[in-house]
């Protein structure tokens, strides 16, 4: 019998499955543990809405303090996991704080951690990263003051930061150590666009850029110095190399890790048969049915994973098999991807990227296997829906930019 589930991790995976369990009938006791102090939050704003005023911290909390009392979910928050012991049929697990939690099955949803930047003035105040909600109060306490604002790396988050920046009038240089942006999410086309489209809005892009160190005064940053010996002023410097998977419970109990991430199945289940793992410390097979394993960064695999991971506490084998998608915000910039792109030997692009609404639909084989989307959401929803249920769109048929992809799906 399953009468005590403990959830370590207290972002959208391990939200989702506090969730799920109740939606799925569970009536025992759930407590889930976070290390940060507020209600568990989302954290796709922090970087966009939260950053530029439009939104504040209340506005960001899944839920409010009611819902939990109302649905028996205790919180345990501000304190982290640092012992665990455990038997066949279940375990207890030890805080820092002291407090002492049994449990008969176990929920991993431990998130990432920013992978830092070591380089000399690393530890100047004002090198920021982008996470937690902490660390978007940093960058929110020195923004007004700051003129000059650097980005180090051309992904997702650094983009979504720098787009803010230069709305808000400030000079924004991004440096990327890549040829060229988001390089693990999009092809060269889509890569080629957004460089073009940052600096149109004013933003300064720099590729292949080698980095040397941090200079500073008064123990702030006063600038970036690359290894041609050129120094680029910024009172912010924001840091968005990638994420680290937080493994620090799964080696305490001995979980096999891939790549880093926590090794699950397709059922959520990790080595341990008491405990499931979901979220972006996760490593899974591949859900759109390729094979190899995947680390999706998502809010979209962190919920549909969670509702698979609660099924398997409670008993109920089923398979994850969801499409993966994402999206950034950038300024007026709309990114959607479905599917994952990934051995693509392909393209076709549609729409018009001068006018900033285009799409490019990947291929392998002949079979369509993604979409990226820019301001063009009736081609991002086609493709979604079209993958969705297993089917295919002719790539021939599809480069003619005039008829709706949706009247050209076949099986």
């Amino acid at each position: 019998m399953t009468n005590k589930i403990l959830i370590i991790g207290a972002g959208q995976a391990g939200m989702q499955i506090a969730d799920s369990l109740r939606e799925e009938g569970f009536t025992g006791s759930i407590t889930m543990i976070g290390d940060e102090s507020q209600l568990p939050y989302q954290r796709p704003p922090l970087s966009k809405a939260f950053l530029y005023g439009e939104a504040d911290e209340e506005s960001l909390e899944f839920r409010n303090q009611k819902f939990y009392a109302d649905n028996n979910i205790e919180l345990v928050l501000g304190d982290a996991v640092v012992n665990i012991s455990t038997t066949e049929n279940g375990g207890v697990a030890t805080t820092a704080s002291g407090k002492t939690i049994e449990f008969d099955r176990m929920a991993l949803t431990p998130g990432s951690v920013p992978r830092k930047l070591e380089i000399a003035g690393s530890d100047l105040d004002g090198v920021l990263y982008m996470r937690s909600l902490a660390d978007a109060r940093k960058l929110k306490e020195r923004w007004e003051a700051a003129k000059n604002v650097v980005v180090i790396g051309g992904g997702f988050i650094g983009l979504e930061v720098a787009a803010v920046a230069t709305k808000a009038g400030k000079n924004v240089t991004v440096l990327e150590g890549a040829d060229r942006m988001m390089a693990r999410a999009v092809c060269p086309f889509t890569s080629e666009y957004f460089k073009n489209a940052h600096e149109r809005r004013g933003a300064k892009i720099t590729l292949n850029a080698r980095i040397s160190h941090f200079e500073g005064a008064n123990g702030k940053v006063s600038g970036v110095a690359l290894e041609d010996g050129s120094v680029i002023p910024a009172e912010i410097v924001m840091v968005g190399i990638g994420v680290l998977a937080r493994t620090e419970v799964a080696n305490l109990l001995g979980l096999e890790l891939a790549n880093g991430a926590i090794l699950v199945d397709e059922f959520a289940q990790t080595s341990n048969p008491l405990v499931v793992a979901a979220g972006d410390a996760v490593m899974l097979p591949n859900p759109t049915g390729s094979e190899g394993l995947v680390r999706l960064e998502s809010v979209q695999n962190a919920v549909d994973q969670a509702h698979v991971a609660a099924k398997t506490l409670l008993g109920k084998r089923e398979s994850y098999h969801a499409l993966p998608w994402f999206w950034s915000d950038q300024a007026d910039i709309k990114l959607q991807i479905a599917g994952l792109s990934t051995g693509y030997d392909q393209t076709v692009v549609r729409g018009n990227p001068d006018e900033d609404s285009f799409s490019v639909l990947y291929y392998k084989n002949g079979r369509l296997i993604a979409v990226d989307a820019v301001n063009h959401v009736s081609d991002y929803m086609a493709v979604r829906k079209c993958l969705t249920n297993a089917q295919t769109i002719p790539a021939d048929a599809a480069a003619d930019s005039s008829v709706a992809l949706k009247t050209l799906v076949t099986a």
